[in-house]
């Protein structure tokens, strides 16, 4: 087997699967291969570690290369002070020094981001950021679905940040009514305009149970009163929460990925409940809000790209 310095791997960890991808470090970004397994979290933490080496060596089996170094997007984030995981929905991966274990386990250097950077990266890598505004130096990666997260690109480079949060709006402070949220806070963006919690608050409103999908449509059909007041709550506190990152950023473009990112409301509404609260006393707003390019590709894609040498 050889090692080839042209060819990127990348690994997207999940919490149902794991996938592998080798892409050419040239222009096309051609993908050489690309697989999925399941990730079996059930198991505990060591398995979880022997499904990432069991992938890694089956791709290698099969293309007959070797990586030099790996690129892995994580639920949650390294902690560059204590360097061990924090804030991952993959409770198991809590308190474990992932990238050492991992390190001695396929011995060979690992790069680790969390996923919402590795989905700004592959978007703004070979993605919708590539089409619409190549020359873009600041980019903000949004995740919106089950939960709510964020990724930065400044020139190319990830922002982890000093203590490995960089871009984790969905727990910046939005409005008490969103009410606790998992981290231990209240009224985290995560709990007012993720997918379960617009759904709940339709539920609240209503007394009845239904799915974003259908509260979508049938406030489009003016059919429900509740459904157009759970999406109005769904535009104003977008707005309000992405308005806070123009404010600190002022990015060139956000991408807007996730669940949430299908609904074309957020693009045909989403600007101007942003520009509302951004401060700019001559009312511009100029940021490009996009719908990404990748799918459910840009995890494993961004992943690769973090080995880039």
């Amino acid at each position: 087997m050889t090692d080839d310095n042209n060819l990127l791997w990348g690994i997207d960890l999940g919490g149902t699967k794991i996938e592998a991808a080798v892409i050419k470090n040239n222009a096309a970004r051609e993908v050489v291969i690309r697989k999925r397994i399941q990730t079996e979290s059930d198991k505990g933490y060591a398995h979880i570690l022997d499904r990432i080496k069991f992938l890694i060596d089956g791709i290698s089996k099969e293309t007959g290369f070797t990586p030099a170094v790996v690129g892995i997007g994580t639920p949650g984030t390294l902690d560059p002070n204590t360097r061990v995981m924090k804030n991952s929905n993959s409770t198991s991966l809590n308190g474990k020094p992932l990238k050492e274990d991992l390190e001695n386990l396929l011995k060979l250097p690992v790069v680790m981001a969390n996923d919402a950077n590795c989905f700004a990266l592959a978007e703004t890598r070979m993605g919708i950021v590539q089409e619409v505004m190549p020359e873009a130096e600041v980019v903000f990666g949004v995740i919106m679905g089950t939960g709510v997260g964020g990724g930065i690109l400044v020139n190319n480079k990830v922002i982890n940040g000093r203590q490995g949060i960089g871009g984790e709006w969905g727990h910046i402070f939005l409005d008490a009514s969103g009410g606790a949220c998992y981290c231990g806070k209240r009224g985290c963006v995560e709990t007012v305009i993720s997918g379960p919690a617009l759904e709940k608050y339709y539920e609240e409103l209503s007394g009845a149970k239904t799915t974003l999908r259908d509260i979508l449509e049938n406030h489009q059909t003016g059919s429900d009163v509740f459904a157009s007041q759970t999406i109005e709550r769904l535009i104003h506190f977008f707005g309000l929460g992405l308005s806070t990152i123009v404010n600190i950023l002022d990015p060139d473009i956000i991408v807007i990925g996730g669940g949430l990112g299908n609904m074309d409301i957020l693009y045909s509404e989403g600007p101007k409940a942003i520009k509302k609260h951004v401060f700019d006393t001559g009312k511009g707003f100029h940021t490009v809000i996009a719908r990404p390019k990748l799918g459910d590709s840009a995890g494993v894609f961004g992943a690769a790209f973090l080995a880039e040498r």
